[in-house]
């Protein structure tokens, strides 16, 4: 087993967990914006984001107990953990574009 191998599962772990904290942050400051198009549905999508990074943030720490299935749950781990900010990227720039744009 390679230590770059364990060292990833350890970043996605704590990065994970900071994630979900991010996305449960931004839809309570939506609910406090003026109620728009977007912003009606970015909260939605924002709880299933976190749900992508719960799920990333498992794997890697399934991946760290059970090294003998590393390599695997880390690869899983790291694609959801991708899906999840490139989600997290283009419903910023959604919203954003919504609520400084007249």
């Amino acid at each position: 087993m390679d230590k770059k191998e364990i060292s990833l599962s350890s970043h996605i772990l704590p990065a994970s967990a900071t994630m979900i904290g991010v996305c449960m942050t931004v839809i309570s400051v939506i609910q406090l914006a003026p109620k728009k198009n977007i912003s009606s549905w970015a909260d939605d999508l924002l709880a299933i984001d976190s749900l992508f990074f719960l799920v990333s943030m498992m794997l890697s720490y399934w991946s760290i107990r059970h090294k003998n299935q590393l390599v695997k749950a880390e690869l899983y781990a790291d694609r959801f953990f991708i899906f999840g900010m490139v989600m997290m990227v283009s419903l910023s720039f959604l919203v954003a574009l919504e609520l400084f744009t007249d």
